[in-house]
């Protein structure tokens, strides 16, 4: 197995849709036989999506790969012909997550019931890298009375984790249906408050998904909501109600993103836009051309991926129940790729 520094990669100039990583990063280029259970899946599906955004790429080599893949290719022969499989590595072990499109109940104005804003993003938060955290937003109340209110909705607990999704919709009470998708944030680090319940002992790794947390702060409302503060980072939206509501959510490249082919990536690692190759083991294994569309603030690591479920409750106990290992291999144009590991054109 042969091995290139991302430090050399980035000098030849070829990773500038990349963030700065790490100098210890490891890459190898592997053969696509390597990959389980490449021949059966569905890469017509996996075709369609990665036209979906791959018109922003900007770089040469991806400006030609979309070119192409206008030209109504076989889809397996368009991946395998102009792409070669990456495995870019970190030391950390791989780990996929899911993520979803939440549903809620609200209005546009508050009442007895809708108590609970979703806010739009404060000018002046534009302009700092560090705002105010969720407490003192909350607590001191720094929004209130300024208009940014987009909506109401009647369940805090769901929308600290509509935040954390960073898109939804909202089911109003008038029968008409609003979506909100990601609009800023206060800058604040992202803290897991799984994580933390794990750290205190209320329960081991294997047991925590977002359903038994939301029922751990509804049974305990106090320390509840005070384990809702561990977490400083707050998400501010803007309605995206033009997007049609058979499409999925916007996600970071501003597209819809596709149920069960999108997964959101750490984009100092993997380019936005990119195929990238799944092989995620634990009860359901899964092997599947995913494209990279979308980020979110806890993926963080070359092997790390949110895999989009859909909308809704179903989507929501699917994705929540996600938590399995595996290894995620990055589909690079050619140059791109061997420019990374020369070595292994020898």
């Amino acid at each position: 197995m042969r091995w290139r520094t991302f430090a050399a990669a980035i000098s030849a100039g070829l990773l500038s849709m990349m963030g700065p990583v790490l100098s210890d990063t490891r890459v190898t280029v592997l053969s696509f036989d390597q990959m389980q259970g490449w021949a059966e899946d569905d890469h017509a599906a996996a075709l369609d999506v990665f036209q979906n955004t791959c018109a922003d790429l900007d770089d040469p080599d991806w400006q030609a790969v979309c070119a192409y893949a206008t030209s109504n290719p076989d889809p397996r022969s368009f991946f395998e012909l102009l792409f070669r499989p990456v495995l870019i590595e970190d030391g950390k072990d791989g780990m996929f997550t899911g993520y979803f499109e939440p549903e809620l109940d609200g209005a546009r104005r508050p009442s007895a019931k809708y108590r609970y804003p979703l806010y739009a993003l404060p000018p002046e938060a534009r302009e700092v890298e560090k705002w105010y955290s969720r407490r003192e937003l909350l607590e001191e109340r720094k929004l209130e009375g300024r208009g940014l209110e987009i909506a109401w909705v009647d369940d805090p607990v769901e929308l600290f984790f509509l935040q954390i999704q960073g898109s939804g919709r909202i089911n109003l009470s008038d029968g008409s249906k609003l979506r909100v998708g990601y609009g800023g944030k206060n800058g604040h680090e992202y803290r897991s408050i799984g994580a933390e319940l794990v750290r205190r002992g209320v329960y081991q790794p294997h047991q925590v998904s977002a359903q038994v947390i939301k029922n751990w702060v509804r049974r305990n409302p106090d320390i509840g909501k005070e384990l809702l503060y561990h977490n400083p980072s707050y998400v501010f939206f803007r309605e995206v109600s033009e997007v049609p509501g058979h499409l999925g959510p916007l996600g970071a490249m501003n597209r819809s993103v596709t149920t069960l082919r999108t997964i959101a990536v750490d984009p100092a690692f993997v380019p936005l836009g990119a195929p990238v190759w799944i092989e995620k083991d634990g009860a359901d294994p899964l092997r599947r051309l995913m494209i990279a569309q979308d980020t979110g603030s806890a993926i963080k690591g070359a092997q790390r991926a949110d895999i989009f479920f859909g909308t809704g409750d179903q989507a929501g106990r699917a994705a929540g129940r996600l938590r399995d290992p595996g290894r995620m291999i990055v589909l690079l144009p050619i140059q791109r790729a061997y420019a990374m590991v020369p070595e292994a054109l020898q």
